[in-house]
Order: structure tokens, then sequence, then C-alpha cells
């Protein structure tokens, strides 16, 4: 593992002068560096997740190969290098300056990291991990750096509550105490709720926290890291924006098994599918060197049903689960991601490529907590374990909630007039489209006759409003077993799916204290299903 410290005060030979110290510091520009370098985790962690819940394409055929050990690097770099130990050396400087909402922001992200870390790898350092005179530390139970990560949470709680001499210019909440506090609460309630399966305690805190009435409720207290529009001098666009939207195209292939959800999934299109996806053409290609499988047999292991290579006859093109092949030039006719979440491109059915700047310009968000994720864990909760509320409310609640979120954010940008103006001339109205689907997804709850059925409607609409957050759909996917019936990879055996992630390759090739884990089937202490569970 990586040589993680903080520095001395006094400068030697061994000081590095461009390390954050506590005699170097100003506190507001690294709480902006912590939440920059949270960001890039969020995006990081959440990649991860999104491409083994079918959001987006896995490029790898076997699931060893995609997460192999050497794929972890970055992020461990970034968690331990970067977030903890910044965050380790803002909290005292900030509390004894009486500045408790900086150090509040910090012990939440803080809370996040370990939690998020956990999540993914199972067992990591803690006790052991910052100490600069300790090269190989060794790692921590897992389910004591949760409880590291909770009390994290609850002090974050206890800072907002105190009086700060100033509020910081922060990326989330502009010093707002009373979102914060929210956002702490609401991310108390998921590390709760993520870990029901083997904690019985879970109910009466949960269940505490609803009395409270103080988690994330509507759409101005969601917990988003919000982008800018600048191209360079920093790049403040969404990272996905920058990727895809370029003069060649490129970036991320979306997975067929999502589109088809959006699209056909209820017999007629989910109405966020304009907001998440983009067509660049609105034609299927016939030439087997833009999209070599439309000439190839479905799998023999796929269901009749089951979508295979071209998910709608509308020009959607993306890639099935696990799919290997190579990169055609396709970069300016693949399916891109649209205005939500990553502040592109509105599909009015102009079918035009991409471009740079095109669409709201990269000024999207990282949907980490949003009011809508908070119904749906409660239902999830309700149908489960019997806390307060009723699933099936909180089940209509979370997709109106899903669907004001996308459509207040895309209408809130530029292209605001692109929406308008195709609405009005293909006489569509928003609020008929949204009662159609609520419409059906409670007729399909309510045919569902056993709660395993229903939860499984409650999972599916989770996992279609979590799009641009697979941090949440991994977890869910791995506590749940659901959505039920995924598209399975594309060979027939892909080997075990990724109950926990590989340590990274620098992590157990530098430190001798960290033994890799046997296999990536090996599930995280809050997983209890069974190794046969289908993924």
């Amino acid at each position: 593992m990586f040589a993680l410290c903080v520095t001395s005060c006094k400068l030697d030979l061994l000081d590095n002068p461009n390390e954050v110290t506590t005699s170097n510091t100003n506190i507001n520009y690294l709480l902006n560096r912590i939440q920059l370098n949270y960001s890039d985790f969020f995006n990081s962690t959440s990649n991860t997740g999104m491409r083994l819940t079918r959001m987006l394409n896995q490029g790898s055929a076997l699931y060893e190969n995609a997460y192999a050990p050497s794929g972890g690097d970055g992020l461990w770099t970034n968690s331990y290098a970067n977030i903890l130990i910044d965050i380790q050396t803002l909290i005292p400087l900030a509390e004894s300056s009486n500045l408790h909402m900086h150090a509040g922001i910090a012990r939440l992200l803080r809370g996040y990291v370990l939690a998020t870390l956990v999540d993914y790898y199972g067992d990591v350092p803690l006790s052991e991990a910052l100490n600069s005179s300790n090269f190989n530390p060794g790692v921590d139970p897992a389910t004591s750096v949760y409880a590291a990560a909770m009390k994290d949470v609850d002090d974050a709680i206890a800072n907002f509550a105190a009086t700060s001499a100033a509020a910081p210019a922060d990326y989330f909440y502009a010093g707002n105490a009373d979102s914060w506090t929210r956002a702490a609460k609401t991310i108390k309630l998921k590390l709760l709720f993520t870990k029901r399966l083997t904690d019985n305690t879970v109910a009466a805190a949960i269940n505490t926290l609803i009395a409270e009435d103080k988690l994330i409720k509507n759409g101005t207290q969601n917990f988003a890291f919000k982008f800018g529009t600048l191209l360079s001098n920093p790049d403040s666009r969404h990272p996905r924006y920058r990727d895809q939207y370029l003069p060649t195209g490129g970036g991320d292939y979306q997975a067929n098994f999502y589109i088809w959800h959006l699209y056909s999934g209820k017999g007629f299109p989910d109405p966020r599918i304009r907001y998440y996806m983009y067509r660049q053409t609105l034609t299927n290609t016939t030439t087997t060197n833009e999209l070599s499988c439309i000439n190839n047999q479905k799998p023999a292991h796929y269901a009749n049903d089951m979508v295979y290579c071209v998910p709608t006859s509308v020009g959607y093109w993306g890639r099935d689960h696990l799919s290997n092949e190579g990169i055609p030039p396709d970069g300016l006719r693949r399916t891109a991601w649209g205005l939500y979440p990553i502040g592109g491109l509105y599909d009015n059915d102009a079918g035009r490529p991409v471009t740079q700047g095109g669409g709201a310009g990269g000024a999207g968000i990282h949907p980490i907590m949003m009011s809508s994720f908070v119904d749906f864990m409660l239902a999830e909760s309700a149908l489960t374990i019997n806390t307060t509320g009723a699933p099936r409310a909180l089940l209509e609640s979370g997709i109106r909630k899903s669907m004001a979120d996308v459509r207040s954010f895309a209408t809130a940008t530029i292209e605001n007039a692109s929406i308008t103006a195709f609405e009005t001339n293909k006489a569509i109205v928003w609020s008929q489209e949204v009662e159609k689907y609520v419409t059906k997804v409670l007729e399909l709850y309510d045919a569902a006759a056993t709660n395993d059925a229903k939860l499984d409607v409650i999972a599916r609409e989770y996992w279609l409003a979590l799009y641009g957050n697979g941090i949440e759909a991994y977890n869910m996917y791995r506590r749940t077993g659901k959505p039920s019936k995924m598209q399975p990879a594309l060979e027939v055996n892909p080997g075990a799916f990724v109950r926990s992630l590989y340590y990274p390759a620098a992590v157990v090739n530098r430190n001798n204290a960290v033994v890799q884990k046997p296999s990536i089937a090996q599930p995280v202490f809050w997983d209890n299903n069974p190794a046969t569970l289908t993924f």
C-alpha cells in the first residue's frame, strides 16, 4: 500500500514542498480539493456499478478479466492518498477555528468513502492506514470500518448543528446547514438500510430517522455534485460528457438491456428515455462493420423474449452484457448519454451526431442521493423489515419524484427550448406521460402475488431511477438479487459474478500485510445471500 502520512510542520529533506501540511493549508482550498477528489471517487465507483448492473456495457467477455487487480490502483490512490489524508488534515484545523460545517462536510464525505470501499472490497485498511511510520498497514474488519463510517456520519450531523464561524462555499449546498443535515441523515439511512440482511437492529434505527423527518424529501435538497461548462482551466464539465461529446464522438456504450427497459419494458416508452439517451441516428444500421452482431444468431442460453444486439427499431444503439467486440467506426452513431444527468442533448428526434459544446455543455450532475432514492429505499425497507410506511405508496412517490427530478433538471438547462418545441410539435403532455407510467407500474405491483414479486417491481423502478448512480444499483443487486431476469453474458459461462472487487495490484504487490482475496465471488459482510444466487 502507498505511504500515507501528514508531513511535519518542520520542513526537512524528507518533506515534499507540494504536500498539504498543517502549516501551509488554506482550509477552503483544501475542502474544495476534497470535494473534487470525492467527485472522482463517485464517478469511478459508480462506473463499476453501472456496468455490473447493465446500465452501461461491460466490455469484457469474462467478469474475471473485466475486474482484474490492476484496474483498481487509481481508485485506491485517490481514496487513501488524496481524500482520506486530506480529511485527516482538515478536521482538526476546522474545529480549532470553529469551522464546524467544514468539518462536518469532511466527515460526511469520509464516512461515504469508507462505507463504499467496504461495499466494493470488504475488509480494508483504516486503523493503520494513515500512519506515516507504517508502510504496511493491515486491513480492518469490514464491520469495524462500517461502524467508523457511521460514527463519521453521526459526528457530521453534530457538526452541522453547531454554530460555525463561517460557512463554506461548497459544491453541494452553498453552506446550507439544514440541507447538509438532511444529506447526512439520508446517508445514515443508506448505511443502515444496506446492512439490513445481517443486522436485526436497523429497523428501529430507520424508524427513528423517519420520525425525525429530516431526510431528503424534495428536489431542492438532493445531494448531487454539480458540474459546469468550462472546457479548460479547469475543465468543469461532467466527465461522461467530456468523453462522448467530441468531434469524433466515442465514449460509453449504453447497455441494450437498459435501453430496452426504457423503450419497451412497459409496452410504451418511459418518459425519461429522451432525457437519459440521445440517439445520433434514428435508423438501425445494416452494416456489420458498424454493428457486427446484426447477422448473428441470438445465443442459445438467452430466453426467447430477451433483447439481443438491437434493442429497438428506431436507432437506439448499445451493446449486450459482457460484449467484448472491438471498436468499429461508430463514434458518431452509437447512442450517447443524453441531457440527464450529464448535461448533454435532449433527444428531439434530430438524429444528429453529438458535438463538443452541444446540449447543456456538460453542466450535469452526479446524482449521489436524490429524493426519489429515499422513497425507493423506504419502500424496500417497509416491505422487507416492516419499517414505517406503505410500500406501494412509497413506490409511487419514488417514481413521481424521479420523474420530477429529471424534468426539473432538464427544463432548467438551455435545452428547455428544444424540449418545449418538440413537445408542442408532437402534442406531448409530460404530466399525462407520467400518469400513464405510474398507473402501469402500480398495476404490476398489485398483480404481484408475493412479497418477493413486489420487491422485484420496487427494485426495477429504483434501478431505472438510478441512471448515473451505479453504487446504489450494485448494492441493491447484491442485497436483493433484483431486478430479476437480467440480460445474461454473451458467453455461456462468464465466470463468477463480482460480489466484491479484488484488492488493487499496487496494494498487494507493495504491502505484505494485505493478502489478495481468493475470488471476486467473495461477498462483503452485509451480503449473506447464497453463493447460488443468480446474477
